[in-house]
């Protein structure tokens, strides 16, 4: 009895062994396990983008499922902004173009009477005053004749007027608020001008024959 116990015992150690042996790989197989599922939980967490791959049959129209990409348009009195396809465009309106009117809004010649032969010969005695010979009123006076005919009250649409067709009439106002219907103020303004730019009547006359103006 006793030895048939000594060998009941022999036969239970390696099945107790076995059974150590498969409770042990089964623990360290489950530690294993959630190892890897915890690394793989992190990697995600620090870098989610760390399994992306660029494909070489990407293609820019895929983007947003083939969609447009929604356009914007900001606007104001001053420019504009127009975002559409990922391009800026700054676009600034053009100006408007604005009218002037030669002396004023609304403005027309006076009703006047001119009288060139009166005119004619303050404008002699004005040369003479500044030191020009007779000659350049000769100048003068074939000037004036194409510009005006003489006339105080002569109008063109592009908003020349008077003897010396001053544009806009109303620089003449600089040598006398009578601009609009005195022969002399409108003189004294016309050879101001001369003066100034040409030198001379002769001057002016020659400018204006060879550029049809002056």
């Amino acid at each position: 009895m006793g030895r048939h116990s000594g060998i009941e015992t022999s036969d239970e150690t390696p099945l107790r062994g076995a059974r150590r042996f498969r409770t042990f790989k089964q623990s360290a197989v489950a530690v294993l396990a959630f190892s890897a599922s915890v690394s793989f939980l992190l990697v995600n967490v620090v870098d989610p983008y760390s399994g992306a791959t660029a494909s070489s049959e990407f293609r820019e129209g895929d983007r947003f499922a083939g969609a447009t990409p929604q356009a914007v348009e900001v606007g104001d009195d001053v420019a504009s902004v127009a975002i559409a396809g990922e391009d800026y465009v700054v676009a600034e309106p053009e100006p408007e173009p604005v009218a002037i009117a030669p002396a004023g809004e609304g403005w027309a010649p006076p009703a006047v009477t001119p009288d060139p032969g009166s005119a004619q010969a303050y404008a002699q005695g004005a040369v003479a005053a500044r030191g020009w010979p007779a000659g350049e009123f000769d100048c003068l006076v074939a000037l004036w004749n194409k510009e005006s005919g003489w006339r105080v009250n002569a109008y063109n649409p592009s908003g020349a007027y008077g003897i010396p067709q001053a544009l806009p009439g109303s620089k003449m106002a600089s040598a006398g608020a009578d601009w609009e219907t005195n022969a002399a103020t409108q003189i004294e303004w016309g050879l101001g001008y001369i003066q100034g730019r040409y030198g001379t009547p002769c001057g002016a006359w020659a400018h204006s024959e060879s550029a049809g103006w002056y």
